[in-house]
């Protein structure tokens, strides 16, 4: 028996630009968003020095603020923990709206970041100071 192929989840044009906009804040490379969608990534493995060898931060990164940017994107609807025989572990992997959102920035790597505005970055802070992710 085989299944028909899976039909895309629509999201919102709103999901969509929070999501671009959060992922462009981050302080997370592609290489990462594209292991996310390979496999969990567990949070040791983007703090500190080891983050930034693996690619997959910028600078290093504490345990607190990369887990704070993360739960961020768990917010905004771009990742999810991954859920073990016992429960929520500490690994993340993309969500669909996050699948969609890291696909555009692979097909247009050159120039995605260079999008991001000032505006941007104040719109992005002030959302995530006030928990509002709409």
């Amino acid at each position: 028996m085989t299944l028909p192929p899976a039909t895309p989840i629509p999201h919102s044009q709103t999901s969509i630009d929070r999501a671009r906009r959060a992922l462009r804040c981050a302080p997370f490379t592609l290489k990462l968003y594209q292991d996310f969608r390979q496999q969990g990534i567990f949070l040791e493995k983007i703090v500190g020095e080891e983050g930034v060898n693996q690619d997959y931060s910028r600078y290093p990164l504490g345990e607190l603020a990369a887990e704070n940017d993360l739960l961020w994107l768990i917010n905004v609807g771009v990742l999810r923990r991954e859920v073990d025989g016992q429960g929520i572990t500490d690994s993340f992997r993309l969500t669909p709206l996050g699948r969609e959102v890291v696909d555009e920035w692979a097909a247009n790597e050159a120039t995605w970041l260079d999008e991001i505005t000032l505006g941007d970055r104040l719109s992005n802070r002030l959302r995530r100071w006030l928990r509002w992710p709409f």
